[in-house]
């Protein structure tokens, strides 16, 4: 048995249509569909919900239920909001830049280009409230393989310490 790949992730929105806008209109991503209901198919309570759906890959996707019924949604305040967000990859820093200018234009702040050694990045919120990332990847190989080849050792010195271990890279 393997998993592959990530069918969706799911969050919720405060307004499809506007979440739509931004996601696709704003960040290019493909709007490949949504479905409704009035109760959930799982648990048959009575919820209605529309589920969007954002291709980022061929069958993987970026997904949000909009809830109208529920009460307003919330971010957890014990929880960092740099901590929980949404990394999306492009090839290349210089479509990081044009993606920050082009946020930008739109009047949304964003943060970066941040340097991570690992990637190069920026960060603003979607109109839910979550942070986004726009991210390309920049490895050095000889870093990479120094990660990977003390990536338990590293886990284990976390665990015992919770402190950052010696010649381990961070990426914040």
């Amino acid at each position: 048995m393997a998993i592959n790949c990530f069918s969706h992730v799911a969050f919720r929105c405060r307004d499809a249509k506007e979440t739509v806008d931004f996601y696709s209109g704003l960040l290019g991503l493909r709007y490949h569909f949504g479905v409704a209901a009035d109760t959930v198919a799982s648990t048959g309570e009575h919820s209605p919900h529309i589920h969007i759906f954002f291709e980022v890959a061929p069958n993987s996707y970026l997904a949000f239920f909009e809830l109208p019924e529920a009460p307003d949604m919330q971010f957890d305040p014990n929880t960092p909001r740099w901590v929980q967000h949404t990394a999306l990859t492009v090839p290349t820093e210089a479509e990081v830049l044009a993606y920050k200018k082009r946020l930008e234009t739109a009047g949304i702040e964003v943060v970066g280009v941040t340097d991570h050694g690992l990637f190069k990045s920026i960060y603003f919120f979607d109109p839910n409230g979550y942070r986004t990332e726009i991210t390309c990847e920049t490895f050095d190989p000889k870093v990479l393989k120094h990660l990977e080849d003390n990536a338990w050792r590293y886990l284990e010195e976390w665990t015992r310490t919770k402190r950052a271990p010696e010649g381990m890279t961070m990426l914040p």
